[in-house]
């Protein structure tokens, strides 16, 4: 498959350096029928996907024309999300060498489809539920994030849209160590407690408005720095789409939440 479009192979530039870091060739058929596009080619069409925001599978297929029945574009998107999701851990990795100190931690709402067909919707059922966001109630799931002030990512995880922030704090923090900013959704005395760890990291959290509690200039300043996080979850679901609800299998959607992170990392 040869594909003239520049960005395109700027992906798969990247894509092969971490492949063969990583050894996905291991991953390749040794016998039988030879997949018709390699690893490389399918991981950098995933990318260029959620890259350009491409709502469909459909279109991307209509638009690089790869040397592949759609079908098997499908497959192999789906199938080939987990190699994705290793140079996504990665890349999180490295970033953590690099961290900056300062952190937010938060949670954004991704919906699996309109809420009018939240009681019809039958491919994320056992995993998705109904939770409230800032936007009002929602069918679907939750993103949790840990990132630095440099909007680096350094962890995250996917729960169902009823599962309290609070209880993935603990989580999703581990090995990292810093300040880490929250929202008032946050307000525990028994969470601070259990997360504070003596010269190694502390959490604050901002005081609701009918709390009573003084707050220093720094403090001030550190809570302000939060929107930083609200720029990723923004980024994501506006330019890289992380919000379907196309997949007609469970493996689809989260095949789908993994391209988007990563293509946002790499790309």
């Amino acid at each position: 498959m040869k594909v003239v479009i520049p960005l395109y192979n700027k992906i798969l530039k990247v894509v092969s350096f971490f492949s063969k870091q990583l050894k996905f060739d291991k991953f390749a058929k040794k016998t039988g029928r030879k997949l018709a596009l390699t690893i490389n080619q399918i991981i950098s069409l995933a990318l260029f996907k959620q890259k350009n925001n491409i709502a469909t599978k459909k279109s991307l297929h209509e638009i690089l024309k790869p040397d592949c029945s759609y079908k098997t574009l499908v497959v192999n998107l789906n199938r080939f999300a987990n190699l994705g999701a290793i140079i996504l851990f990665l890349l999180m990795r490295i970033n953590r060498n690099s961290q900056h100190p300062v952190k937010h931690i938060d949670s954004t709402d991704i919906p699996v489809c309109l809420f009018k067909n939240a009681n019809l919707h039958k491919t994320m059922k056992g995993l998705a539920s109904f939770g409230n966001s800032g936007k009002g109630t929602y069918f679907g799931l939750k993103m949790h994030l840990i990132a630095d002030l440099k909007k680096q990512i350094l962890a995250v995880k996917f729960t169902s849209g009823k599962v309290d922030d609070r209880k993935m704090v603990i989580p999703l923090s581990r090995e990292l160590a810093g300040i880490f900013i929250a929202d008032a959704g946050y307000v525990s005395k028994k969470l601070s407690a259990e997360f504070y760890q003596e010269h190694k990291r502390i959490l604050l959290v901002k005081p609701r408005k009918n709390m009573r509690k003084l707050m220093t200039k720094f403090q001030e300043y550190l809570y302000k720095t939060r929107v930083l996080i609200e720029f990723n979850f923004r980024s994501l679901k506006m330019f890289y789409g992380l919000i379907t609800s196309l997949p007609r299998s469970v493996a689809g959607y989260f095949a789908n939440y993994v391209w988007s992170l990563l293509a946002y990392q790499v790309v």
